[in-house]
């Protein structure tokens, strides 16, 4: 797990080591012998017996086909997303990777090591297999559709821990870190010196009984592939049917925002955070200052702003890429969910012109999060991936967090100047005084003209997948 050093391309690359029983994905559907259970309605007593034996011969022939199937669609998912994991990111030791707000040089031994340990700390959620079924279906895995959803949840994910875990987030996020590093390296049989300053080893048992563990694996429990958890692929599936979307549906990171936004309202966990997600890329600060206040001598509630934004037509118009950068740079911005096309990525940082990311397309067993100290491993990804900046999808949804009042006019502040680098052209969202105009909206639809690349026009009912061409 150590950075190594490229001699020729003066670098630091990550290994990546994937276990290949794992890396498979399956994905079930209905099958014909759905369509035979009406066929008895019809049976007399005397053809059933030679008719049960016939379609108990056409069930073993359905199921023989669904797992023949299931098989194929695995190994296409190992092909496709298992091979371009195991390549390796170069990290260049002359220039600093930026991660959540955070600067790290890599041509310091200490700082790289502090790099590896933060990006470990991440939480990964990636597709899983092998879960209850998802309402309205017969799916047991989001492998190949959902992508944008997972993505949603590491965003959502990383505005909870800086929400749930104590002030004094340096401290305790570096030890969190390390002990999650502990927990992951000791189910290999590994050995590790926690972070105390007299070199005393830590048991697994005395850093699982530390209230920092306890919140981490309380966060994860919320994002389990059940459907009693608030933040779970059931529970996102469910809330994305209000905006007509199902199970196997391709989910927009628009229309995700908005289920993120429901999931959190519904939640009876989280009573001091909202979510705003912004109107046709506008920020109206009285929207959000009704959603946060409260009546003395109470404070302000938490805020996860989302802002979903389409930065081009078809690709990202390159004036943007400085703004994108500018933001990641920021401690109050907790991610991107974007990617590359029909490709989900979430976007923790960069290094020149390349992004950091986590990529959720590693379909992983399900994780029973009832067990008693369920494994944490899963959860967490060793080996920090990047892509060119130029390749990203115009279509994303950029995420903030403010733990308070005093916190989000900092943030107000801190995110006008670095959209101030999109001025010369358009700024990628805009903060305003005052109300929107939702419920006028809601009453009527409006129509929204887009420009297209040969010069076309076409208009198109206003939805949440939609965005305003910037």
């Amino acid at each position: 797990m150590e950075l190594r050093s490229d001699s020729s391309a003066q670098s630091w690359s990550f290994p990546v080591v994937m276990n290949a029983s794992t890396s498979s994905a399956g994905c079930e559907g209905p099958t014909a012998a759905d369509d035979l259970m009406d066929d008895w309605l019809f049976l007399s007593s005397e053809s059933a017996g030679l008719q049960d034996l016939e379609v108990g011969r056409k069930d073993q022939e359905a199921g023989d086909r669904g797992k023949l199937r299931s098989k194929l669609v695995s190994v296409w998912n190992s092909v496709k997303y298992g091979l371009p994991l195991k390549q390796k990111s170069k990290f260049s030791k002359h220039s600093p990777v930026i991660m959540f707000g955070k600067s790290y040089e890599l041509r310091d031994q200490g700082e790289r090591e502090r790099f590896r340990q933060s990006f470990a700390s991440l939480l990964w959620l990636t597709y899983r297999r092998g879960f209850p079924m998802l309402a309205g279906s017969s799916l047991t895995t989001d492998s190949g559709w959902g992508c944008v959803l997972r993505t949603g949840q590491m965003l959502l994910a990383q505005g909870l821990l800086l929400h749930l875990m104590p002030p004094g987030d340096n401290t305790h996020q570096y030890t969190l870190q390390y002990s999650c590093n502990f927990i992951i390296l000791s189910h290999q049989g590994w050995t590790w010196e926690g972070p105390s300053k007299r070199g005393r080893k830590l048991s697994l048992d005395a850093l699982l009984d530390r209230p920092i563990e306890a919140t981490h694996r309380r966060i994860i429990s919320w994002f389990a592939d059940c459907p009693t958890a608030p933040f779970g692929i059931h529970q996102l599936v469910e809330l994305g049917k209000s905006s007509g979307k199902k199970a196997g549906d391709w989910y927009g990171p628009s229309i995700v925002a908005h289920i993120l936004q429901k999931a959190v309202g519904a939640s009876f966990d989280l009573p001091n955070l909202v979510v705003y997600v912004a109107q046709d890329c506008t920020i109206y600060l009285e929207d959000v200052k009704r959603q946060c206040e409260r009546p003395l001598p109470h404070s302000w509630k938490s805020v996860i702003i989302l802002v979903p934004v389409r930065l081009g037509g078809q690709e990202l118009n390159p004036a943007y890429i400085t703004c994108v950068k500018k933001l990641l740079k920021l401690q109050c911005c907790i991610g991107i969910i974007g990617g590359k096309p029909k490709h989900s990525l979430f976007f923790v940082g960069f290094q020149d012109d390349h992004l950091l990311y986590l990529d959720p397309h590693y379909c992983q067993p399900t994780v029973d999060i009832t067990t008693e100290n369920f494994a944490l491993e899963s959860f967490h990804c060793k080996y920090p991936r990047k892509m060119a900046v130029s390749r990203m999808d115009p279509s994303c949804t950029i995420g903030f967090y403010a733990k308070g009042q005093k916190d989000f006019e900092s943030l107000c502040t801190a995110v006008n100047e670095a959209l101030s680098m999109s001025a010369q052209m358009y700024p990628m969202f805009i903060f305003v005084d005052g109300h929107s105009h939702e419920e006028e909206r809601s009453n009527a639809p409006t129509k929204i003209t887009y420009i297209r690349r040969k010069s076309e026009r076409r208009t198109t009912s206003n939805s949440m997948d939609e965005f305003v061409l910037l």
